[in-house]
């Protein structure tokens, strides 16, 4: 079974990067992974300062692989081109150093991605409600899957198809309008409690 995170702590001040309580070293990567808005690269970079591994973000490696952003992408290719970049930037990604992996919102959804992902890494789904993703794509206007429509009605439709996928992910935690500091203690939490047996079982 998946583990869920436990109730948040207290959050506290971000420290120097330290173990966790458990003792727990990690021999594969951290991928995030859910829905656009979900926080996947700030809690990223923020549980990978904690841990003291690297903070890798999946698009960012992406645009700088194709010399130009992911709208430029969709805009002048198409998403299917978009994908197979993807597929092929993240295969690369899981085979460099352990640390933790921000992802796009559809690359766990690609059944070959996926795949890889769940036997390579430990997977860490961000749920978020959709009051609270359409609060935060509002912020900025650069999601390909967003332009021509409108935001809640496109992410109540992708939620409906991608959440399930998503709970594939070795484990689930609950971000709602928690402050980063917050959710990353969660996920530490989660990260503490999976055994490597729960994980293997999950990934088989």
């Amino acid at each position: 079974m998946r583990r869920a995170a436990a109730a948040a702590p207290a959050p506290n001040a971000m420290s120097a990067p330290r173990p966790l309580a458990s003792g727990k070293a990690f021999d594969r990567p951290i991928v995030m992974v859910g829905m656009m808005g979900a926080g996947k690269s700030a809690i990223g970079r923020r549980l990978a300062q904690r841990l003291g591994l690297p903070f890798i973000d999946a698009d960012a490696e992406i645009e700088r692989a194709a010399g130009c952003t992911i709208e430029e992408i969709f805009e002048k290719h198409g998403e299917a081109v978009f994908r197979d970049g993807e597929r092929r930037v993240i295969a690369r990604l899981l085979d460099g150093p352990v640390g933790v992996l921000a992802t796009g919102g559809g690359a766990f959804i690609d059944p070959e991605t996926r795949a890889r992902i769940r036997s390579r890494a430990i997977t860490v789904w961000l749920k978020a409600d959709l009051d609270t993703l359409v609060e935060r794509v509002s912020r900025r206007n650069h999601r390909p899957l967003l332009k021509g429509g409108d935001p809640r009605e496109i992410l109540t439709r992708l939620m409906a198809t991608r959440n399930p996928v998503y709970g594939e992910a070795d484990i689930t935690v609950e971000t709602g309008d928690a402050p980063t500091a917050a959710t990353v203690e969660r996920v530490i939490e989660a990260l503490a409690a999976l055994g490597p047996r729960a994980a293997a079982e999950r990934r088989a």
